[in-house]
């Protein structure tokens, strides 16, 4: 492992702006043809550049998770420099017995749980709502279309619903409990399948499924008449 890593420089240095990161899947990057695997290998032996390289091919999943879950660009920046540094610091260990985006997915999970618990328990320290304005093109389409319903709007009235759907959504997931409200957004907001989810919470597809039908059922109750 390398000796040090450097908060501040490439490629830790700036975030990409809350809301405006597209997201590609794991691996997609326009980097250079080289597996995660001779990748984790070279940065297992030394090689910064190749964690760089890892760093550039996950950082903005990362974000836009720890954004999503968190909705606070503060608090995703917080989480966003944590997860890296944690990752650098235990590559070493890992064995390759999962997927490496399994691997940090974990990670990055664990530290916005201990957030939303530390919130969940203060919340006087709510963040304000940031998902409201985007939520349109956010939002996942099976869930969140039957709360809007099926009637025609012009744009104008479109925008206001939306961005009112988009408040009273954000303020239900404040209800949820910190692994409801991971599972909720890990599913509908990062598209992610059962199985990912609990390979990355480190729980079974079951529990999973479980609590997003909870999940589910409270958001519903709360939105109950939105249309």
């Amino acid at each position: 492992m390398p000796s040090e890593v450097i908060v501040g420089s490439p490629p830790f240095e700036a975030l990409p702006n809350p809301g405006t990161t597209a997201i590609a899947s794991p691996g997609s990057a326009a980097l250079p043809a080289k597996d995660d695997r001779t990748l984790i290998e070279r940065a297992q032996a030394g090689d910064r550049s190749a964690f760089e390289l890892l760093v550039q091919r996950y950082d903005r999943q990362v974000l836009r998770l720890a954004l999503n879950v968190l909705g606070s660009a503060e608090d995703a920046r917080d989480v966003y420099q944590e997860a890296f540094l944690k990752i650098y610091r235990n590559l070493h260990r890992f064995r390759f017995e999962c997927a490496f985006y399994t691997w940090i997915y974990r990670i990055v999970t664990n530290i916005c749980l201990d957030h939303l618990r530390r919130r969940h328990s203060h919340p006087e320290e709510q963040p304000p709502l940031l998902r409201a304005a985007s939520f349109e093109e956010n939002r996942d389409g099976d869930f969140f279309d039957r709360q809007q319903g099926s009637g025609a709007h012009s744009d104008p009235e479109r925008q206001v619903l939306g961005h009112e759907i988009g408040r009273r959504v954000e303020a239900a997931l404040q209800s949820l409990s910190p692994r409801e409200r991971m599972v909720f957004e890990m599913r509908h907001y990062q598209g992610m399948k059962l199985r990912a989810i609990g390979e990355a919470l480190g729980t079974t597809e079951e529990t999973v499924k479980n609590s997003l039908f909870r999940a589910t059922r409270k958001l519903r109750t709360q939105l109950e008449g939105l249309r």
